[in-house]
């Protein structure tokens, strides 16, 4: 007997197609937007503003939709910029690069530590994490003295401020570290690793993968990319402020992995469209203030946003 399978109907076809699109398409809504009713949204100078502003948020996102792969979560990132902030004007009177390689040290030591605590101990991700981002901000601003530091050395301002073929040298790296998530993501054994943990972790132990070693990677890398999300930070701002550097970010990169189509329940991760779910809050944002919104309004949308994708990728997930 044969059995007939109805189509799909629009509200399921919708739910399939959210999760993976929907952020190129409100992408697409707010620059036509943009373009009839925002003055000057075209001109260089605006694009490279709001490039320049989104490109930390990218970056850690980036290192976020990893761990989120995982079936984890880091709110310790924050603080990893702003330790990473506050390494750099102690140091950069030895030079450039090491002040820079001791930041990114910072954000290892931190990812090892949120690693092991979620590999070894057997932390959730998200209490582990919650310690680190008291903790690590509170050794920022030990450090720090509590205090705002201008930065002088015209080597690493040029960091922030300088341009190759008329494209900031941070959106480069921005563009860069994009590039070789995605491919680690996609092309290596790691990167299937990753998401057969985030899968199913007891699995993936059975099938052998070195699940530990694995998890520690991963936070280890959203770290130091947290570190060069400040590094990036204070040399475009010209100072060096652990009390406000990467406050409240890992907030805006665990927006954009989940409306960009990554699930929190982990296994699948979408790096191109976590970094369009930046580029949209950036262009959310930047369309409220360009048209007279309080930014308290934004802040709803974004909510509204938020609820949305996660629960498009919730029926996505259970079905």
């Amino acid at each position: 007997m044969t059995t007939l399978v109805s189509a799909p109907s629009l509200p399921q076809r919708l739910r399939g197609w959210l999760p993976a699109y929907g952020v190129y398409v409100a992408i697409v809504v707010l620059v036509l937007f943009n373009i009839a009713f925002t003055d000057n949204f075209l001109q260089w100078q605006n694009l490279r503003i709001q490039l320049v502003q989104v490109t930390p948020v990218v970056i850690v996102a980036l290192g976020m939709a990893l761990v989120i792969g995982t079936e984890g979560i880091d709110l310790s990132v924050g603080s990893v910029m702003a330790l990473g902030a506050a390494l750099i004007p102690l140091y950069l009177g030895y030079g450039m690069v090491p002040a820079i390689l001791l930041a990114l040290l910072g954000g290892l030591v931190i990812g090892l530590v949120n690693g092991g605590l979620v590999a070894f101990v057997g932390l959730q991700p998200i209490v582990a994490t919650l310690a680190m981002l008291v903790a690590g901000r509170g050794i920022a601003l030990v450090l720090s003295s509590g205090r705002y530091k201008d930065i002088r050395n015209a080597d690493f301002l040029a960091i922030g401020t300088d341009a190759f073929l008329g494209v900031p040298y941070t959106v480069w790296v921005a563009a860069v570290l994009a590039v070789v998530v995605g491919f680690v993501v996609r092309r290596t054994v790691f990167g299937r690793r990753l998401l057969a943990i985030g899968d199913n972790r007891p699995a993936a132990e059975l099938a052998g993968v070195p699940v530990r070693r694995v998890l520690v990677t991963v936070y280890v890398v959203a770290a130091v990319l947290a570190a060069v999300a400040g590094v990036i930070q204070v040399s475009r701002i010209g100072s060096a402020d652990a009390s406000r550097i990467g406050l409240l970010i890992e907030l805006s990169a665990i927006t954009a992995v989940v409306v960009g189509g990554t699930p929190l329940t982990g296994g699948k991760i979408r790096v191109l469209g976590t970094v369009a779910g930046a580029f949209l809050m950036q262009l959310l944002t930047a369309t409220m203030i360009a048209n007279n919104l309080k930014d308290s309004t934004a802040q709803m949308v974004q909510a509204v946003i938020i609820l949305v994708a996660v629960y498009a990728a919730r029926e996505r997930r259970t079905r």
